[in-house]
């Protein structure tokens, strides 16, 4: 089953912590339920993620890393 994102932050090429701040206003505007893409170049992104999703309850529902890009869905709560 395919999901369907609703929208995608392309954070690429931005360094801790604006691939999170980005993250954290594109969130508000969804509904509960949705999916947000992220894609991301910082490594760093990999904890940042976990991190910011435990404190918010946004869930990880898919992490992957191809050629230095990072992406991340989350799930809004």
């Amino acid at each position: 089953m395919a999901m369907e994102i609703a929208q995608t932050v392309d954070a690429k090429g931005l360094s801790c912590p604006m691939p999170i701040v980005r993250t954290a206003q594109a969130i508000k505007g969804l509904a509960s339920g949705q999916l947000l893409e992220v894609l991301a170049t910082d490594a760093g992104s990999v904890n940042d993620f976990a991190a910011w999703s435990k404190t918010t309850g946004n869930a990880i529902v898919e992490q992957s890393a191809d050629g230095g890009v990072y992406r991340f869905v989350l799930r809004k709560k």
